[in-house]
């Protein structure tokens, strides 16, 4: 999750959320939110990781693959994670207003997808809060 951190706090424009992607243990895709930056509303950090991820697999599917976000994933991302067939899914933040594994939204994932949540919780809490903080001034 550190390194998904550090991905976050990479945001200059966007919403701060990095997200991590690794395979026998080794990281072999990282990304964090342009979404403001490229003015492209799917350039979520787990979207971009994921299709790094994939070039760097040659195909499109993620098997065994882990997944570290700081902020639970959207509907868009979930849904994105569950097709890629990543195995195993570790957030930060709950998302309590679009929280798609198990905070607001429950998808029937089309594979079987383990997720953790609330890891390192405070620590990705604490960058979001910072962030919105800067943008009410």
């Amino acid at each position: 999750m550190l390194f998904a951190i550090e991905q976050a706090i990479k945001c200059t424009k966007d919403v701060p959320i990095g997200c991590v992607i690794k395979k026998d243990g080794q990281i072999i895709a990282s990304a964090h939110n342009r979404r403001e930056l490229e003015d492209d509303v799917t350039a979520h950090a787990e979207i971009l990781a994921i299709k790094e991820a994939q070039k760097v697999l040659g195909t499109s599917r993620l098997k065994g693959c882990e997944l570290y976000v700081t902020l639970e994933p959207c509907p868009m991302c979930a849904w994105a994670i569950s097709m890629s067939g990543i195995s195993t899914v570790y957030f930060g933040a709950y998302n309590q207003q679009y929280g798609a594994m198990g905070s607001v939204v429950k998808l029937p994932f089309h594979l079987p997808l383990k997720v953790y949540g609330g890891i390192m919780e405070e620590e990705c809490n604490k960058i979001l809060e910072e962030f919105f903080a800067r943008i009410r001034q």
